[in-house]
């Protein structure tokens, strides 16, 4: 069988991380933390002369950006899919964790508790969030059967992810953590997926912070 790996990298900090502000589809650029946490897992691939094929990012600025580091490093070009994108939290977005427990305290209910089909008024149900990553996933894996894939996506689009290789239910609480610039690897065997290791920050320099979103 061939396999197929996939290097995972979360993006760099953001402002509205550091406030623990919901971001979703909204277009948050870096900070400058997040822009030297970059620069430094870039580095790091490069210190470890990692081999990877093709590079993949979502279009949302705070991974393209931490994409462009890799760029820039590696002299390659990356490829920009909107699949990768972080899910659509619908009223949700923009407020901070203790904001959405005060004005939309039902909303931040239901999107606590996991409910597997509610859209939070306008964005994404996990199961469309869950068909669209899973979907990107394998589309991608398709056309780069052997190879490694290095993808720049968001905290809960990783933690997706994990599940998806890790066969854990979509509806049971969050187990690992999706730190930010974070090296994450899972494969494909042509059989079935594995996680391979997961949250190694060991090439940053001081904290960084988990995915609050799911």
């Amino acid at each position: 069988m061939t396999t197929t790996r996939f290097c995972l990298v979360r993006h760099g900090e953001t402002d509205w991380n550091v406030e623990r502000r919901l971001q979703g589809h909204t277009d948050i650029d870096l900070n400058a933390h997040g822009k030297r946490q970059a620069t430094q897992m870039a580095m790091a691939l490069k210190v470890i002369a990692l081999e990877f094929d093709v590079l993949y990012t979502s279009d949302l600025m705070r991974a393209a950006k931490t994409a462009k580091a890799i760029e820039e490093i590696f002299g390659v070009a990356s490829i920009v899919d909107p699949a990768l994108r972080e899910r659509h939290l619908g009223g949700l977005q923009g407020l901070t964790t203790s904001d959405a427990l005060q004005i939309e305290a039902e909303l931040w209910e239901i999107h606590l508790s996991r409910d597997l089909d509610h859209t939070l008024r306008g964005g994404e149900s996990i199961t469309q969030f869950a068909d669209r990553i899973h979907g990107a996933l394998e589309k991608i894996r398709l056309q780069h059967l052997g190879k490694t894939i290095l993808l720049v996506s968001h905290g809960g689009a990783l933690d997706m992810m994990y599940r998806l290789a890790s066969n854990q239910a979509l509806a049971a609480e969050k187990v690992v953590n999706v730190p930010n610039a974070s090296l994450n690897w899972i494969s494909h065997d042509g059989k079935a997926w594995k996680v391979d290791s997961w949250a190694d920050t060991s090439h940053l320099d001081g904290l960084a912070l988990d995915n609050l979103d799911l």
